[in-house]
């Protein structure tokens, strides 16, 4: 009986992180819902902020970006916002900046709350993936950004997977441009579409 306890606790030890992070991440989820404050995370509001006031708007966008991303608000709605308030080239280079700063902040509240959780868990599917991401750390997240952008849960998992915080950075900040620009062009051709300035 003792034994069988014994085994299952490094197990419990092994998922208290992630157990942790979760609950962290569903209080603020529940705060930010039963406040009302996850109402300013639309497309109305964000494009109002920029183009009430370039300056404090673009202040205003960049924090709502950081906390939105951590509460699973998807980022293309911050990105239509900047294009439809400033156009493809401003909007798309706010966005950009607005973006790296999200998913640093993400990162290291994440990193800060959960460590390196993912690299505790014996999985062989997370193994794997560890492995290649601790082979080419900056390509591997270059290539992620591409394909799923500023995704919440990307940013958690890379957050909890124990790379290291420049590699993350720098992959980042070479992964985001390509599909930033594209939904740019996108969000652009939209607004023209539809005459939204």
């Amino acid at each position: 009986m003792f034994s069988h306890i014994n085994l299952r606790e490094p197990a419990m030890r092994r998922y208290k992180r992630l157990l942790i992070v979760a609950l962290f991440l569903a209080v603020l989820f529940a705060v930010f819902q039963i406040s009302g404050l996850r109402g300013h995370f639309n497309l109305a509001f964000l494009h109002q902020q920029i183009v009430d006031n370039k300056i404090s708007g673009l202040l205003i966008f960049v924090l709502l970006f950081c906390l939105g991303n951590l509460i699973q608000v998807p980022g293309w709605i911050f990105l239509a916002a900047a294009v439809l308030a400033l156009g493809k080239s401003w909007g798309g280079l706010a966005t950009y900046i607005a973006a790296i700063i999200s998913c640093v902040f993400t990162f290291l509240t994440i990193r800060f709350v959960g460590g390196d959780a993912i690299r505790e868990l014996n999985n062989r599917y997370a193994l794997r993936l560890l492995r290649s991401l601790d082979a080419y750390p900056i390509k591997s997240v270059a290539l992620l950004r591409v394909l799923f952008q500023t995704v919440p849960a990307l940013n958690y998992a890379l957050a909890l997977s124990g790379v290291k915080f420049y590699k993350y950075l720098i992959g980042t900040i070479l992964g985001l441009p390509l599909p930033i620009m594209l939904y740019c062009i996108f969000f652009d051709y939209i607004g023209k579409v539809l005459h939204v300035s």
